[in-house]
């Protein structure tokens, strides 16, 4: 493999967020963690009491000859709402918030024209409040919410839709 391209997407709990995206082919990791806030190693418990300004995300490594960054915004998209703010399910604060951190000038541009094109399909019924910011730091979580529902043997849940883009 030549290069790999890197992603990170915040849409609520990250265990399901991580499942999804580990199903998509073309995705080599799946890594649970944080990323946009002020706190330097934050852990679970600081960025749940959303005080650190971070968000739950997951830094997805991929292989751009199998799978394209347009790709996992569309799987972004169908696994979460983003329409509610700071919320996902039950989960409810800053640090379930939806957005998509860009790595480069062109997931900008690719992440803006795609959130552009689902808020003007009215498809969700409201307007979307997606965050688009430049990445940051990105910690990684604790090891017992890497691959959870995977540990756990669990179906993937808390508030994650079920996606219509999965591996075969």
């Amino acid at each position: 493999m030549a290069s790999k391209g890197i992603a990170t997407f915040g849409g609520g709990c990250f265990w399901g967020i991580e499942a999804a995206f580990r199903q998509l082919d073309g995705v080599i990791a799946a890594t649970s963690g944080y990323m946009g806030g002020w706190l330097k190693n934050p852990g679970y418990r600081q960025v749940c009491s959303g005080e650190t300004g971070h968000a739950e995300v997951v830094q997805v490594e991929y292989d751009p000859a199998r799978v394209s960054y347009e790709q996992l915004l569309e799987l972004f998209w169908e696994i979460h709402d983003p329409t509610t703010p700071n919320r996902q399910g039950p989960d409810v604060g800053s640090q379930y918030r939806s957005v998509i951190f860009y790595h480069d000038a062109r997931q900008k541009a690719a992440a803006e024209a795609s959130l552009k094109r689902l808020d003007e399909s009215g498809d969700l019924g409201r307007p979307i409040v997606t965050q688009i910011a430049p990445a940051a730091v990105f910690y990684r979580a604790e090891e017992y919410h890497q691959r959870y529902y995977e540990r756990m043997g669990i179906a993937p849940h808390c508030g994650i839709r079920r996606p219509r883009i999965a591996a075969d």
